[in-house]
C-alpha cells in the first residue's frame, strides 16, 4: 500500500493539482480584497452609499441598524447582501480565470512548433504516390497502358 501511495503521489497530475489549489486559494484572497476594498466602495457610492454586506432579513422580528448589530444580538438573519458579494466575487474570479486561460491558450498556439518533417506514414504515402506517377508517366510515354492489378 505504501508503494502504491508513493506511485500515486509522485504522478505529475497530483502535484499540478496541489499547486493549482494553493494558487487558487491565494488568488481567492486577492479577489476578495479586490471586491471588498476596491470595487464595492465605488459601487456603493454610485448607489448612494449602499453597502451590500449590510443587506439582510431578520428572522427574529427585531429591527437592527446593521448586520453587525443583529449578529451581536444573536438574531437569526438571512444575509443576502453577503450572497450578492459572493456572486460578484464569483463573476470576477471566473472572468479573470477566463482571461488567463485565454492568454495561455494563445501562447500555446503561438509557440506550437510545426513539424519540420512530415510523419513517417506521410512520407511513405508520398513515395508511393510519386512511384505510381512515375510508373504511369513511363507507360504513357511509351504508348502502353499501365499495368492494372487483376
Amino acid at each position: 500500500m505504501l508503494d502504491e501511495f508513493k506511485k500515486f503521489i509522485s504522478r505529475g497530475n497530483v502535484v499540478e493539482l496541489a499547486v493549482g489549489i494553493i494558487i487558487g486559494a491565494a488568488f481567492t484572497g486577492i479577489v476578495n480584497s479586490l471586491v471588498k476594498d476596491i470595487l464595492m466602495p465605488p459601487i456603493g457610492w454610485v448607489m448612494g452609499g449602499i453597502d451590500f454586506s449590510n443587506y439582510f432579513f431578520s428572522l427574529s422580528g427585531g429591527h437592527y441598524a446593521s448586520l453587525q448589530d443583529a449578529e451581536k444580538a444573536g438574531a437569526a438573519t438571512i444575509n443576502y447582501g453577503r450572497f450578492i458579494n459572493a456572486c460578484i466575487n464569483f463573476l470576477i474570479v471566473s472572468g479573470a480565470l477566463f482571461l488567463i486561460v485565454r492568454q495561455v491558450n494563445r501562447l500555446h498556439i503561438l509557440h506550437r512548433e510545426t513539424p519540420k518533417t512530415p510523419p513517417r506514414q506521410e512520407q511513405l504515402l508520398e513515395e508511393i504516390r510519386d512511384a505510381l506517377r512515375a510508373q504511369t508517366a513511363g507507360h504513357t510515354a511509351a504508348g502502353t497502358p499501365p499495368d492494372r492489378p487483376s
